[in-house]
């Protein structure tokens, strides 16, 4: 296996700087909506409407912990770093096909936030777990 410093820093990808960049992607859409004033934290969502890229996001953020704790048994970061990898790739495609802040109604576009937000924390604390900060802008 050779190094290729072109793809450790390519933005597509299994690399850093994607799931780096999809971090600071996600910031950038939850302080768009605390500047437009959108408090997603109160709304009343029905879960039937869930979309399935939302509900494997959903899937995915549950088996963290489980996740953490098969790559600590297994002294096996690369666990994680698998798993928030495929994390980051289901959150970008979520994003290019759903939009967030101009959803078509206020509770969807509150559960969109909810559920970026959730995705970012998962990020950071995996990125975290594998000693890699994770910028809020790029």
């Amino acid at each position: 296996m050779l190094f290729n410093p072109k793809e450790s820093i390519d933005f597509n990808g299994n690399t850093g700087p994607f799931i780096q960049y999809t971090y600071a992607r996600i910031c950038s859409v939850l302080n768009k909506a605390k500047e437009t004033g959108i408090a997603w934290n109160a709304y009343n969502f029905n879960a039937q409407e869930l979309q399935p890229k939302e509900k494997e996001i959903i899937k995915l953020i549950y088996e963290y912990p489980a996740v953490v704790e098969e790559a600590g048994k297994a002294y096996s970061p690369s666990v994680i770093a698998n798993y928030i990898y495929e994390l980051a790739k289901e959150y970008n495609g979520f994003y290019h096909d759903f939009p967030i802040l101009k959803a078509e109604r206020d509770d969807i576009i509150c559960f969109r936030l909810i559920i970026s937000e959730f995705t970012a924390n998962v990020i950071k604390s995996a990125m975290g777990l594998l000693g890699i900060n994770v910028p809020e802008r790029m």
